[in-house]
């Protein structure tokens, strides 16, 4: 078998479980790899160090598989893999239907996902080696999962950087394009074909599950109360009554008004329903994912509590917010304004003529849960005004005492960054946050300690309140 052999003075983060080898830490090559094969890494002193799979035309020249020696990734290595995968589903989400059954570098099978929705299973072979192991890959899956079907979702640009071509289509068996899954007892319509990704973001389950206790005791603030009644027939029962003292016969009275942006599926949205929601505005840029957000609201019995808007959420969250100003300013009779100490006092508003913004509406919780804004390095800055601009608008919108639910999927966008941008955005908004949750990806997205690469996910809860 050819081998790598390494730098003497490279960063030791092999040794301590990282699974990319650069190409800039390798020093020679004993043998003649091929393009996908598998090599041994040696240290500088020849000292074996792991197996992996070689690729001379990217920069992350060896992918590591395995920290003893393997002789081939045949179907026999995807089955015992797999099968480990499964076992870890299992025990973790006992009873799941749908989750991410590989992860890549995480399961130890670096470049490939494979997502599973009920019988059909989406693959992305996103490097030159699991390309081609393609047979052995689909073989292995058919052993161990007995899948009604085998769709691929290489539609990524990653591909590229290996020298491949982006492709989708059936491997095995029937796929149909629409299928409906179950998270958290909800119902889920996953469109496997046109869907972001391979179709859902199954790394957000039990972070969309705990926003539960955010969803209700929020009747008080409208003055319903629960008091004892009299029926008709003498009878005494415990009912929501509202300030006049008339019984409340709606269902969702103590639920909470809820914003959900880049909704792509809905599945805040559905989650914000079954946690006992009032109303929620679910919206996208996409008219496509607001079609397919629809479709989940209506098979959960939802569709009376949602309200759908197609647009872009940046123009939608600062409309808002104008409008808010709009109305703060007609109410006071004066422009909003720092007024310093000399300064002409703020000028007064003609409240005869008509508003310049719709907008203006408030919330109790809003929930931002956006695409990756940085998907390289370089990109950071421009990420890091997009999340500022995002959450100050969002927690200006949010009810006083209410809730900012916000997200972030970048990995450059590192944590302490990430919450950085959110204390500078409170601070340019007024407002004084108190963390309530901080979490990572599901249990389904395992994370290999000193991989960082890994660490993508971020996910908070702030209690928003006015200095």
């Amino acid at each position: 078998m050819a081998s790598v052999i390494l730098e003497r003075n490279r960063k030791k983060r092999l040794e301590q479980g990282h699974p990319w080898v650069y190409a800039s830490e390798v020093a020679s090559v004993d043998g003649e790899p091929q393009a996908g094969g598998i090599v041994d890494v040696l240290n500088h002193q020849g000292r074996y160090l792991a197996t992996g799979y070689y690729n001379p035309a990217s920069q992350i020249r060896v992918r590591i598989l395995s920290q003893s020696r393997l002789a081939a990734m045949d179907t026999a290595f995807f089955a015992g893999r797999f099968a480990s995968c499964l076992q870890h589903r299992e025990r973790f989400l006992p009873g799941a239907d749908a989750y991410r059954l590989v992860y890549g570098e995480a399961d130890f099978l670096p470049g490939l996902i494979i997502d599973r929705f009920g019988e059909v299973l989406v693959v992305q072979l996103l490097t030159l080696a699991m390309d081609q192991h393609r047979a052995e890959i689909v073989e292995a899956l058919v052993q161990v999962m007995a899948p009604r079907g085998i769709y691929e979702r290489s539609d990524v640009s990653v591909r590229e950087l290996e020298g491949l071509e982006q492709t989708t289509g059936v491997l095995y068996g029937e796929c149909p394009r629409h299928i409906t899954v179950s998270e958290n007892g909800l119902k889920v319509i996953v469109d496997i074909e046109e869907g972001q990704k391979t179709g859902y973001f199954f790394d957000q389950r039990e972070n969309r599950a705990s926003i539960a206790p955010l969803m209700k005791g929020w009747g008080g603030r409208s003055g319903i109360t629960l008091q004892e009644v009299t029926a008709e027939d003498g009878t005494r029962e415990t009912l929501p009554v509202n300030k006049s003292g008339k019984p409340v016969t709606f269902s969702y009275w103590d639920g909470a008004t809820v914003l959900e942006c880049f909704a792509h599926t809905g599945s805040f949205t559905l989650h914000a329903c079954k946690y006992g929601a009032k109303k929620v505005t679910c919206l996208d840029v996409s008219a496509h994912a607001i079609e397919s957000a629809k479709a989940n609201v209506e098979i959960n019995g939802f569709t009376d509590r949602v309200e759908f808007v197609v647009d872009d959420a940046f123009a939608f969250l600062r409309n808002q917010v104008r409008g808010l100003e709009e109305r703060t300013e007609r109410a006071t009779g004066h422009a909003a304004a720092e007024v310093k100490s000399g300064a002409k006092p703020a000028a007064k508003v003609d409240t005869a003529k008509p508003m310049t913004a719709a907008g203006g509406r408030t919330w109790d919780v809003v929930i931002l849960d956006p695409p990756a804004f940085a998907k390289t390095k370089s990109a950071v800055a421009g990420a890091v005004r997009g999340y500022k601009d995002i959450n100050l608008h969002g927690m200006k919108l949010v009810n006083e005492g209410g809730y900012l639910v916000t997200a972030s999927c970048s990995y450059h966008m590192q944590p302490q960054l990430f919450l950085d941008t959110i204390q500078e955005a409170a601070k340019d908004a007024g407002k004084v946050l108190r963390l309530i949750e901080w979490r990572a990806a599901g249990k389904d997205h395992p994370q290999i300690l000193g991989v960082d690469e890994g660490h993508y996910l971020k996910f908070a809860v702030f209690e928003v309140r006015s200095k």
